[in-house]
Formats: structure tokens, C-alpha cells, sequence
């Protein structure tokens, strides 16, 4: 099922060879960029059009009203409540560590600058709701924002055709969350909406959280005049086994991400040629008594996934810092250690009992994570998304005379004499 591809022997250029999704953000940009020009210029009008051409949905206002918020939290089965809170409560413990404390550093007598970690004052959360409705990334998205210290959030999500409102369990835990700016808006509409802001919603700092290429491709237009998190697109997942491996776990964790989307990604790479054919029979008999079959052979077969066979772990190492996954699972002998050689990746999945599942749900991780490629050089959601630091300078007289002479020098160097001018200008006899 997964179209083979033999690495052996090559040690460059992996990044060409290995599986990829035939339309990139590049291209989807074009296709955005009219629709959020569009919001730019006509606001809500602009919003309910594109939901109604393209989703069916008629909107007469783009805010859930608040009792529709309430109702859905009512509504929803104990299981589902108490998985939620186990989920909250492990998000909300791993990323309290990550809240950086404030320090000031003393460079001399009487000069320090002092860090401040300050949250910006808006931010708009975006959570798919097309094919799979992802109620757990309201958490994902929101904890950070909330430890972060940020005074206003708001989430958009797709309206459900039958409805005219956002999947009711996504409604269900912004109640839990004490969120109640809540739009039916999807797709790069909803980017749109947050970046300029609609009659019914104002304009953001800094806006996150996952979507399909089109999402991704709006937050990359948008880049600047908000901040984003990272290009969290559409989902992928890689596994580096060795013949240890369980090719039943191997193929699971695989059709796990599969079902995301047609377009998800599922590569595997391994040196063991045995394991390879293993698991390929595992996903045969598998996908046969799933639910999403068809979306699971589709993003299985696809371009953007693959078998990948190495010479050995070495080389596997190489080849997943060159794919940069958002999911890597390792699945080997000594998998902790060379978990810890990696240095591309969005999360890691250590050992036969950490599966991706793990981390969409109940890790205490975040599953907020950048996409094709994007790992080598950005990191998945935390609580510093959302804060800025801001230095604070203070120097006394005596302090600032210590440098006043480096800083002239510097500024002639440079051509800038009216920035030397201006320390120097402390002591007009100093010249």
C-alpha cells in the first residue's frame, strides 16, 4: 500500500527524494489571497458569502450566542467531560513549567537591563472542524493563551451544515474553558476575520492553531500584520522501526493520522525490509475494517506518503532530520537515546506505549505542530507564542560614562556621529 522508496547507498539530498504533498502553501496562497483581500475590504459581508458558496451555510451573525455555548457544555455525556478534564489537566501542568520567569541582569555598577515576559492583549484561536471536528484543540490552543496571561481570546470554527453553529463539543469545552467569543467561521475566512477584524469581531495580535493547507497558507499571507504560531497544516506522521517493532503498532499509529484527512501524511523508514513489507501487509487487512477507509487509502497512497528503507539507524537518523516530521515516533532499540540525537522534529514519540494518539489527547504535550518540513525551524505551540520580551534599560549617570566612549566609537564606525552625539551630550565639557 505504501509506494517504496530504497535510500541505501545515498547520503545527500533526502530531502528531494523523500514523500511530499504535491500542492504546497506557495500555491494555495494564490488561491487565498483574493478572499482575504476581500475581508480586508467588505468585513462580514465578504465572511458569510464565502461560507455560504462554499459551505452551504447561511449565517445571519457569526458570533455563537452565549446560551448556544452554554447549552452544548449541558449537553455533552459525563465520558466525554471527564476525558476533557484529563486532558485539561495535563495540558494545563506541562505548560505552567514553560511560563518564564522574569530576571534582571546586572552588566555594572549601576547599569542592569531586566527581562519582562509580557502577553500580547488578543489572540484568535482557530479549530478544524471539517472532517474531524478536533475539540481538543480548543485545549491546546487556549491553555497556553490563558497561562500566558492573555486578556482576550477568541476562537472561530466552522459552522455545521446542519446547525448553523461550530460542532457542539467544540462548543462544549470553550464552555469548559470559561471562552465565550466564539465564531462560526472556518477555513482562511476565519484568518481573515482575525487578522482585520469584522464588525463583529476586532482584529488580533497574534493568532494560532492547526488547518488544512488552505488555513496555512492565509496565516503565512497575514504573517506580519499578526503574529502566527507556525505553519500547522495538514497532519503528518513519521516512524523510524528497526525489526523490533511491532508492525501492528507501526501500521495503527500510521492509519492514525491518515484518517485526519486524504491529504495527511504517513511515512515510515526502517532498515529492515522485513518489518517494511510487515507492516504494508498490516495496513492491507487493517484498513478493510475502518471506519474512514477511504480517506485512510487515499492519504496512504498518496504522494505525500511512503516506505522509506535506510541502510540502518544511522542512516534512518539522517533521513528524519531531513523529513523534519511534525509526529515522529520512534519505535527501535535504545529508542529514549536516539530520541535524543534528533534534531528536527515537532514532538517525539518515544517507545511502543507513546503513540501519536497520545499526544493529540492526553499527553499533556501540545499537538499544535508545524508541518511540512517546518520543524527545522520552528516549534509547536507553547505559552511563548504568546508573550513578547521586552527589555528594560536602566543606567545611572556614572554607569553610562563607563561606555559613553565605546558608544562614539561604535557610532563613528559606523557613520551615525549624531548617535555618539547624543551620549556624549551628558557632559558637554567631555569633548
Amino acid at each position: 500500500m505504501l509506494k517504496r522508496i530504497d535510500l541505501r547507498g545515498i547520503t545527500a539530498d533526502y530531502a528531494s527524494l523523500l514523500p511530499r504533498a504535491t500542492v504546497d502553501v506557495t500555491a494555495a496562497m494564490a488561491e487565498v489571497e483574493p478572499l482575504l483581500e476581500s475581508i480586508r475590504e467588505h468585513g462580514t459581508s465578504a465572511i458569510t458569502e464565502v461560507m455560504y458558496r462554499r459551505d452551504g451555510v447561511e449565517l445571519n451573525a457569526l458570533r455563537v450566542p452565549g446560551a448556544a455555548i452554554a447549552e452544548a457544555r449541558t449537553n455533552q455525556g459525563m465520558d466525554f467531560v471527564d476525558a476533557c478534564r484529563v486532558s485539561i489537566d495535563r495540558v494545563r501542568a506541562v505548560h505552567a513549567d514553560q511560563v518564564p520567569l522574569g530576571h534582571q541582569t546586572r552588566v555594572s555598577a549601576g547599569g542592569h537591563v531586566t527581562a519582562r515576559h509580557v502577553p500580547v492583549s488578543r489572540v484568535g484561536l482557530y479549530v478544524p472542524g471539517g472532517l474531524a471536528p478536533l475539540a481538543s484543540s480548543v485545549i491546546m490552543n487556549a491553555i497556553p493563551a490563558q497561562l500566558a496571561g492573555v486578556e482576550s481570546i477568541a476562537v472561530a470554527s466552522p459552522p455545521q451544515r446542519e446547525t448553523g453553529l461550530p460542532d457542539a463539543k467544540i462548543l462544549a469545552v470553550c464552555a469548559m474553558l470559561g471562552i465565550d467569543e466564539v465564531y462560526a467561521v472556518g477555513g482562511p475566512a476565519a484568518i481573515g476575520m482575525f487578522a482585520y477584524g469584522v464588525d463583529e469581531c476586532r482584529p488580533v495580535d497574534t493568532v494560532s492553531g492547526p488547518g488544512n493547507i488552505y488555513v496555512t497558507a492565509a496565516k503565512r499571507a497575514v504573517r506580519g500584520r499578526v503574529a502566527i504560531d507556525t505553519e500547522a497544516g495538514t497532519t503528518e506522521i513519521a516512524v523510524l522501526a528497526d525489526e523490533h517493532a511491532d508492525p501492528g503498532h507501526v501500521a495503527v499509529d500510521l492509519m492514525s493520522q491518515a484518517e485526519h484527512d486524504p491529504q495527511a501524511a504517513s511515512v515510515l523508514i526502517s532498515p529492515s525490509a522485513e518489518l517494511l513489507d510487515a507492516v504494508d501487509a498490516e495496513l492491507a487487512t487493517r484498513i478493510q475494517h475502518t471506519k474512514h477507509s477511504q480517506r485512510m487509502r487515499s492519504a496512504l497512497t498518496g504522494p505525500q506518503s511512503g516506505a522509506v528503507q535506510v541502510d540502518d539507524l544511522e542512516h534512518g537518523l539522517a533521513v528524519v532530520d531531513a523529513y523534519a516530521a511534525e509526529h515522529l515516533e520512534i519505535q527501535t532499540r535504545n529508542a529514549a537515546e536516539l530520541a535524543m540525537r534528533v534534531r528536527n522534529a515537532g514532538a517525539i514519540f518515544v517507545g511502543p506505549y507513546s503513540p501519536v494518539s497520545l499526544g493529540d489527547y492526553c499527553a499533556g504535550s501540545n499537538h499544535i505542530l508545524p508541518t511540512s518540513g517546518c520543524a527545522r525551524h520552528s516549534a509547536g505551540l507553547s505559552v511563548h507564542n504568546f508573550l513578547r520580551l521586552i527589555n528594560v534599560v536602566e543606567y545611572s549617570q556614572e554607569a553610562l560614562r563607563e561606555v559613553a566612549e565605546h558608544v562614539r566609537v561604535f557610532a563613528e564606525a559606523e557613520d551615525l556621529p549624531a548617535h555618539g552625539d547624543a551620549v556624549m551630550a551628558r557632559w558637554p565639557d567631555a569633548r
